[in-house]
């Protein structure tokens, strides 16, 4: 007889943002059921349909069990199994070989969307090595927020439900759908159960807009506008918390004057929203004491970003909802290792100037390089040669906009080691590959650095296939070879317990503990002020001028101008069922949406002839993929909006598993960016459609 199910509590990860307490049923190392913790800290019994077939990943007959070597020429599918010992070798020859010749500043390390440690060891691994260039996807994902935050208010202001809120104003994030970071749908139910009132700003009728007492269907790229209007309702009719204006605020007046200009009729014309819409809920929202404003992912998809980002931190100040319980708040760390010391940012000390961003601007405390910048780097030698790329946890071929740069820029480097569960278009065009340990097979802590106050114990529940290592061992012993092996561990699990120190718990306690939540604090501004150049909230930057920043947030014009060879608007949305590029492999995933859907209003779909799961080409000024119709009301008729992350792990090695076919970032590209993240329009772009 087999041995009994063991239950193991652990965090989900890599299949969401959203961090949720899980308990993993157990029996002969393998994994026989997954379930919801009652007491997770976020989610309190609930986990989606992606985190209940989370352990198929692990048991895929497809999955990458050994380190691989290029046999054939880059792309070619060619590939010879190698030792450990030979793969670590050849990556820190090759690394090595490169930092002799170009510097360390020439090689790259790249990452996606992690969630556990291994984000912060990859950049300890490039502060030892010495190059300061870590590329990560955070030019369209989560920086901006956090980084205008910084500058405005000194601080992330992260939306409060887990105290009582009278409002949530959701504007652009969709938690019954997919996760932001800390944030579960279940924490939102329960606001609204308790009789909480709720605002959603989205182009698309979701789930959770259908739940509001107000939907605003705006125009795809005039978040900002929006917000500037809801700025003038709100000190046009004196509805802002005077008290807090008036003691806490830095440059009032001079936002107050810009406003006027946006008026609701003005600002119904750009975007969409009809103007009585645009004062009853500014009003709504200024008036709810206190009131939580839950930005998504979807405001940092264009080059306006930092403007869309300033308007709604400006909203969440005048109306004195910042630090407030059910409000937006600094959420504070526990009693655990800082970041900068993890990572061993004192061997960096210049970092800041000498990484690839620092050339092009970015906004100061943008402490990665956007990948546009890297590709003109690999492409161009601007501002210096880039030739060689490590990357964990990412498939830049499909997740980064303008695909066919990044092939190109691929196609180029002298060298490319990733680090795998799967094979991937990305993947594909490695030199070395190195085989993972997923989630369920390592300990490791979750939501270390993200900014959301608490870490989360992901204990290993089954043991990993021999030759599959986690990203915090490969990275471990590579630093061994490449840099001071003092910088480095005899075990690399003792991450975990240095992280762990200063809060007196050693690794195993901590997994026994669950999580870890940093102390509340609210109102300290009170005392302290806040952490800027004023002490006050910068509603118009004093930093402006020395930091080439826009001292007041504006809107200007669309992202795209509007062209008539091309109508509609195409946006995207991410899927329930996969997190970007990640787990088409996945059966019961693929199941549930086998298929690249886009999303045609009825009214357009009949003037161009289409009908439900017809084959829809979809063209913009970049390029043209083909995806299925999915025929509905949710959207705008001028809008489409479009799966995003496809690949065909079916498909053919040799071409990179149809990475061309229905990827949406064929139709976006990197010539246009803004200034302050590198960002580029991978939404609000116009396109045209046609039946294929």
């Amino acid at each position: 007889m087999g041995e009994q199910i063991r239950w193991i509590k652990t965090h989900c990860a890599r299949m969401d943002h959203g961090g949720c307490g899980l308990l993993i049923g157990v029996q002969d190392n393998k994994i026989v059921q997954v379930k919801g913790n009652p007491k997770g800290y976020l989610n309190r019994g609930y986990t989606c349909f992606k985190g209940r077939v989370s352990a198929d990943r692990l048991s895929h007959p497809d999955r990458l069990r050994h380190p691989l070597m290029r046999a054939g020429k880059r792309g070619e599918g060619k590939w010879k199994r190698v030792s450990w010992e030979e793969a670590l070798d050849e990556c820190a020859a090759n690394m090595l070989s490169i930092k002799a010749k170009y510097g360390a500043r020439a090689f790259a390390f790249g990452v996606g969307m992690p969630k556990g440690l291994e984000h912060l060891v990859m950049i300890r691994l490039a502060n030892t090595f010495g190059s300061p260039n870590v590329v990560a996807s955070q030019d369209v994902c989560h920086a901006p927020r956090e980084v205008s935050g910084m500058h405005t208010c000194g601080f992330y202001p992260v939306a409060d439900l887990h105290n009582p809120t009278s409002l949530i104003m959701s504007w652009a994030s969709n938690v019954l759908s997919t996760n932001e970071e800390g944030q579960i749908a279940g924490n939102t139910l329960q606001q609204l159960k308790n009789g909480t009132r709720l605002i959603v700003v989205d182009p698309r009728r979701t789930e959770l807009a259908t739940k509001a007492d107000l939907w605003l269907q705006l125009r795809p790229g005039t978040a900002q506008a929006l917000a500037l209007g809801f700025l003038n309702v709100i000190i046009e009719e004196s509805l802002y918390d005077k008290d807090f204006v008036a003691r806490y605020t830095y440059g009032f007046e001079e936002l107050a004057f810009h406003v006027k200009q946006y008026d609701p009729e003005t600002v119904s014309r750009i975007t969409w929203v009809p103007a009585q819409l645009i004062r009853e809920a500014a009003r709504l929202y200024a008036v709810a004491k206190p009131a939580a404003l839950q930005w998504g992912n979807a405001i940092e998809h264009d080059i306006n970003v930092f403007d869309a980002t300033r308007t709604l931190l400006c909203l969440m100040a005048v109306t004195g909802n910042l630090e407030v319980p059910g409000g937006n708040i600094n959420a504070h760390d526990p009693n655990i290792m800082g970041i900068g010391e993890f990572v061993r940012a004192d061997l960096m000390p210049n970092k800041r100037k000498e990484m690839i961003g620092a050339y092009h601007g970015t906004i100061p405390r943008m402490m990665t390089v956007p990948p546009s910048y890297f590709r003109q780097a690999v492409l161009e030698g601007s501002p210096y040669p880039v030739r060689g790329y490590y990357g964990i946890c990412t498939n830049p071929m499909v997740a980064w906009a303008d695909s066919q740069a990044t092939y190109e820029a691929f196609m180029k480097l002298d060298f490319v080691a990733m680090a795998e569960i799967f094979m991937t278009p990305t993947a594909a065009l490695a030199d070395i590959i190195f085989p993972i340990a997923h989630q369920y097979e390592i300990n490791d802590i979750g939501h270390y650095g993200i900014g959301h106050g608490m870490i989360l114990a992901r204990p290993k529940v089954v043991e990993p296939p021999e030759e599959c290592w986690p990203d915090i061992k490969i990275m471990n012993e590579l630093g061994r070879r490449v840099s001071s092996p003092e910088n480095w561990h005899d075990d690399y699990e003792d991450f975990l317990e240095d992280l762990l120190r200063p809060s007196g718990l050693s690794y195993s306690e901590f997994a026994d503990k669950g999580y870890l939540k940093g102390p509340d604090r609210f109102r300290e501004y009170e005392e302290k002020g806040f952490r800027t150049p004023t002490g006050k909230v910068e509603l118009k930057l004093s930093t402006a001028e020395k930091f080439k920043l826009k001292p007041l947030p504006e809107y200007v014009a669309l992202p795209e101008e509007d062209n008539p060879d091309y109508p509609l608007i195409l946006i995207s949305a991410k899927s329930r069922y996969y997190l970007v590029s990640s787990y088409r492999w996945v059966e019961k995933l693929r199941r549930k949406q086998p298929d690249p859907v886009v999303e045609i209003h009825s009214e357009t779909a009949a003037v161009y002839g289409i009908s439900e799961g017809d084959r829809v080409l979809i063209e913009t000024g970049h390029g043209e993929i083909v995806q299925m119709a999915r025929i509905t009301d949710i959207v705008h008729p001028r809008v489409i909006s479009a799966s995003l992350g496809w690949w065909f792990p079916e498909g053919d090695a040799s071409q990179q598993y149809e990475w061309k076919k229905s990827n949406y970032n064929m139709l976006t590209s990197m010539n246009k960016l803004g200034k302050e993240f590198g960002t580029p329009n991978i939404k609000n772009i116009p396109c045209r459609i046609r039946k294929g």
